[in-house]
């Protein structure tokens, strides 16, 4: 597995499918999962496609540099958010989306590539989204899949989602595969897949089990606030998919990310949630695909 140094502090880990000389697609992958959540199936669907597909871990995840030295402990991050005393979640937590957005394009650049397509899901939605206000003459579409504008009052978990979110994973390798089903609260109700997610659960876990890094990553979405002023004066061609029956990001955020976005087309998809099944995979390789053409 490459990994290259994307800045002094930061190395990134990557994998790349497809001829390098075709239309770079960087996938950026959402809070707490590794590269491996990007299937390699549907990768490689998508370099069939004449794509150059390239998944990365973000900072804090997988085998890409951890801040070991910044510990957050969420119960504490959670109360001091919930009762406004910011400045001490602020002190918590040692970076923003804006630094996860610039080790994105920091590996475009070490990879040579000057500009490129940049499709985030979930938190990658929105690092994805950063990239393309921070560095829009880098990105040549931007593909917000299954995520929000930061505005408080929008993409909201249910309460059942966000007890799963919020719920210690097992530590020993049995009890983390096990419980990677309850992610079915958030998942398809038609093709949710327990096996699956087993399959991934355990596949994650033997390649770099780190919960440290969950922490830091909360905080920084927390953080980072809102970007709806920002969005309606991105001139990135966007498009934005939201599955229906997503209870994790509530599908009103991806909604609000279409319509800020001027000229942003919007693809609701009927028995997706905040999962990507593979019964569904045609539909969202050719969205990706005709966007990114």
């Amino acid at each position: 597995m490459p990994i290259v140094d994307v800045s002094p502090e930061v190395s990134i880990a990557y994998e790349s499918f497809g001829d390098t000389g075709d239309p770079p697609v960087l996938l950026v992958m959402g809070f707490g999962a590794q590269m491996l959540a990007w299937h390699e199936d549907f990768c490689g669907a998508l370099a069939d496609r004449g794509r150059r597909v390239i998944r990365y871990d973000n900072r804090d995840c997988g085998l890409s540099t951890k801040f070991d030295e910044h510990p957050v402990d969420m119960n504490e991050f959670i109360a001091a958010v919930s009762s406004g005393d910011f400045p001490a979640a602020l002190a918590m937590v040692p970076y923003r989306l804006t630094d996860m957005a610039s080790d994105g394009l920091g590996l475009l650049t070490a990879l040579g590539i000057e500009r490129a397509h940049v499709v985030g899901a979930s938190m990658g939605g929105m690092i994805a989204q950063t990239m393309a206000l921070s560095a829009p003459q880098r990105i040549l579409t931007l593909t917000s899949m299954m995520s929000s504008t930061g505005e408080p009052e929008l993409g909201q978990p249910s309460p059942e989602a966000q007890a799963v979110l919020f719920s210690p994973k097992p530590a020993d390798r049995n009890g983390y595969i096990e419980a990677a089903a309850k992610e079915l609260v958030w998942g398809s109700k038609r093709y949710g897949d327990p096996a699956m997610l087993r399959e991934l659960a355990a596949e994650s876990y033997d390649r770099a089990y780190y919960p440290a890094g969950i922490g830091r990553q909360l905080g920084a979405m927390i953080l980072s606030g809102s970007r709806a002023d920002a969005l309606r004066e991105l001139r990135v061609p966007t498009l934005v998919i939201h599955g229906l029956d997503d209870t994790l990001i509530d599908p009103d955020g991806g909604k609000r990310t279409a319509e800020l976005v001027p000229g942003a087309e919007l693809l609701l998809v009927p028995d997706m949630g905040h999962d990507r099944p593979r019964e569904l995979w045609p539909q969202l390789i050719d969205a990706i695909v005709a966007h990114t053409g």
